[in-house]
């Protein structure tokens, strides 16, 4: 079974690690055009939020 983490990042995006490679960036910005994946807009936007890591599948 794969393992799959959602690593909030530092000011950024949450991304969805499925065996330790990034598989896709999620916005929680609430300001990406592309949602609900990051497209970067967190930076304009200035979003602040501390580094999070959650086990999905281990």
């Amino acid at each position: 079974m794969p393992k799959v983490e959602i690593v909030s990042t530092e000011n950024g995006p949450n991304l969805v690690m499925v065996d330790g490679k990034v598989f896709t960036a999620l916005c929680r910005c609430g300001h990406s055009q592309k949602k609900p994946f990051c497209d970067g807009s967190h930076r304009a936007a200035e979003f602040r939020a501390p580094k999070e890591t959650n086990k999905v599948l281990d």
